[in-house]
């Protein structure tokens, strides 16, 4: 076994208990280890003098121990550590809690580099519980200090030492598949060098030039594959589909499709009847706003292949959006004639032998599922269509699995969040694309407003009249509990400007204490918690809950991005908006406005800085979620792609 194959327990410092809490990291092998990336770095470089650091705000201070420290204990079992130290330009108090073991770190004269919040208690400038590192001249520290993605008893200290331990040895023995022309060519450093600066960079630079390299190895890999899919998709001959009237189910529509609805089924259409000059299974995906009708385009999708003789599956990520499209489908299908089934975790197993039985043998047409439709247990008399919705949350394998369960089927995916022309070809380069841009006839859009926390008495008041005139309303947090300060970000990798960046960041607001906000600003009001620690049968409860009205006010994470429909929704507000990307913030915008009610969208963020109050006026101006998502992502226009093909089976 070679070193980068060898067990994490083989570490020094890794027992068994530490092995369990990194193998829940993902690291279970030392090649593990030196390709578990920092997800930020902090810029501790930038020395600030005591009279010039902001209050409030991480920053980096060069200072002496002044005094001894003093511990006393206040009741509670709470022990304080304090000592005095100093810059030329003043003093202050350092203050640790719980930490005894500092008065024999910190010595009088010794020198350490601080990295934390300044504050006044009792018109005293106070540091209280920061970073340190001892600082030696003949020593110098590095700029950048790597932020790991942790677990419970797992430290990014932990992380670095133990990558420490084993750097050297572990690039010696990283081949670069890269050859050497190409990367001269392309001005890239080695692999080994890209890894170890990537852990330990000197300077931005040194980090810039090291996650371009890593970066360029993983779209080449990701390029790769993709063209790997193409070629073995094409290698089979797809499945030819009957042409066929579409009247039918168009009739039994309350609507009429919008141009671009027809467009992506006329796609479809061309892909699975006619099957093109390659004969190749159809691989598209149809992506349009929440709200744009893709599931119409399925529904008529799965027509053609049941109308073929043929059957077709619909995979969900949520049992709560798979009854959701059980009902739908069932509603309309079996006025069709055609069986549709639901296969989800909770059915029972009485149930999943029927319908398993049903798919086998031909009886069952349709089946709506979620990874339960992936089991060993369900085989196919004729799989002739997979449906995969919210498709970035499957991996490539989980939708080849369920295509491998049939002989060449087709495959159609469906995703609402909005892709720029440049994005969709490089996440999408396997599939053909349909872009479903016009929103259906009615649908009201949602006014958004943006206001700061001095706007919370009146927000809840617009919380309370909105329930009052019977509507409902989502508020959406960026995390479940409080988080400590060590989730907090000094500098991202790649000069990249995010607001995670930033170290004067409000604070993050949390859906289990704010509910209890809530509950006391607003009596008599039905509020409820959702978040994605929750069971999934008591998500499913208050979601199947507040669908019928039984709850008033929803305080969720983003696990409600992807949800069941209430039209009676009228209010979305979300906290610390300044978190979220905007693509996610139109993601979430749209779960409101379902309905015939008049809806808003309420965005709260205390940060006022020009980028920030920038990227939220974006939302403001437009609810083209494709302009939303190519000025988020900085990427050029969308391009056309549609041709002027005239075999259209609707029109």
């Amino acid at each position: 076994m070679g070193f980068l194959e060898r067990d994490i327990l083989t570490l020094k410092g890794v027992g068994k208990s530490r092995a369990e809490q990194l193998n829940k990291l993902g690291i279970h092998t030392i090649r593990d280890l030196v390709y578990y990336f920092p997800r930020a770095y902090e810029m501790r470089g930038n020395i600030r003098s005591l009279s010039n650091a902001p209050l409030g705000e991480n920053v980096s201070l060069l200072l002496t121990v002044g005094t001894a420290v003093r511990n006393s204990r206040i009741p509670g079992k709470l022990t304080i550590s304090k000592f005095k130290a100093f810059d030329d330009s003043g003093a202050v108090e350092v203050v640790f809690f719980n930490s005894q073991f500092v008065q024999d770190v910190f010595t009088v004269g010794s020198v350490f580099r601080f990295y934390g919040k300044l504050s006044f208690s009792k018109k005293t400038l106070q540091l209280t519980s920061p970073k340190y590192e001892p600082y030696f001249e003949s020593k110098p520290l590095p700029d950048l200090i790597p932020v790991y993605p942790l677990t419970n008893g797992i430290s990014s200290k932990i992380i670095d030492k133990l990558i420490l331990s084993v750097i050297d040895e572990a690039v010696s023995c990283i081949s670069d598949p890269l050859p050497e022309d190409i990367r001269l060519k392309l001005s890239l450093p080695t692999l080994s060098l890209a890894i170890r600066d990537a852990h330990f960079p000197l300077n931005e630079q040194t980090l810039s030039r090291a996650m371009s390299r890593l970066a360029f190895d993983e779209m080449l890999t990701f390029g790769l594959g993709i063209a790997l899919q193409s070629r073995i998709r094409t290698e089979c001959e797809g499945i030819t589909f009957s042409p066929c009237s579409m009247k039918p189910i168009t009739d039994l529509l309350p609507y009429e499709l919008t141009q671009d609805q027809k467009n992506a089924v006329n796609d479809v259409y061309r892909d699975t009847v006619m099957n093109g000059a390659t004969k190749a299974p159809m691989a598209r995906i149809i992506v349009g706003d929440v709200g744009s009708g893709k599931t119409v385009c399925a529904l008529m999708a799965i027509y053609i292949a049941i109308k073929s003789g043929y059957q077709a599956a619909l995979m969900a990520p949520t049992e709560i959006l798979a009854r959701q499209h059980y009902k739908e489908f069932k509603e309309t299908f079996d006025k069709l004639g055609f069986k549709t089934e639901l296969l989800i975790g909770s059915t029972t197993q009485k149930e999943k032998t029927r319908i398993y039985a049903g798919l086998e043998d031909g009886t069952v047409n349709i089946v709506i599922g979620t990874h339960a439709l992936l089991s060993e247990k369900t085989v196919f008399k004729s799989l002739g269509l997979v449906v995969t919705d919210e498709q970035h949350r499957f991996g490539v394998t989980q939708r080849a699995a369920l295509i491998t369960k049939g002989k060449c089927a087709h495959m159609l995916v469906m995703s609402a969040t909005p892709i720029p022309r440049t994005l969709a070809l490089t996440m999408y380069g396997d599939l053909d694309v349909s872009r479903i841009i016009q929103m259906p006839v009615g649908r009201i859009p949602v006014d958004t407003f943006v206001v700061d926390e001095g706007y919370r008495a009146r927000l809840n008041d617009f919380i309370s009249k909105q329930v009052a005139l019977g509507g409902q309303c989502y508020v959406v947090c960026p995390a479940i509990e409080n988080k400590s300060d060590e989730d907090e970000v000094a500098f991202e990798p790649g000069g990249i400007s995010s607001p995670f960046s930033r170290t004067d960041m409000p604070q993050m607001k949390n859906a289990t204490e704010h509910t209890e906000r809530l509950r006391a600003a607003l009596p008599g009001v039905r509020i409820e918690c959702l978040h994605g620690k929750m069971k999934s049968k008591d998500k499913d409860e208050i979601m199947q809950r507040f669908a019928k009205g039984e709850i008033d006010v929803l305080v969720s994470t983003t696990v409600i991005e992807i949800g069941i429909n209430v039209p009676n929704a009228s209010l979305m507000i979300i906290e610390n908006a300044e978190r979220f990307g905007l693509a996610q913030l139109h993601q979430l915008r749209g779960r409101v406005g379902r309905g015939t009610r008049k809806s808003y969208c309420v965005l709260v963020s205390d940060l006022k800085t020009e980028k920030s109050t920038e990227r939220l006026a974006v939302m403001k101006q437009t609810h083209d979620g494709y302009e939303i998502a190519e000025r988020d992502l900085i990427l050029r226009g969308p391009g056309d792609f549609f041709s002027n093909n005239s075999d259209d089976i609707l029109r």
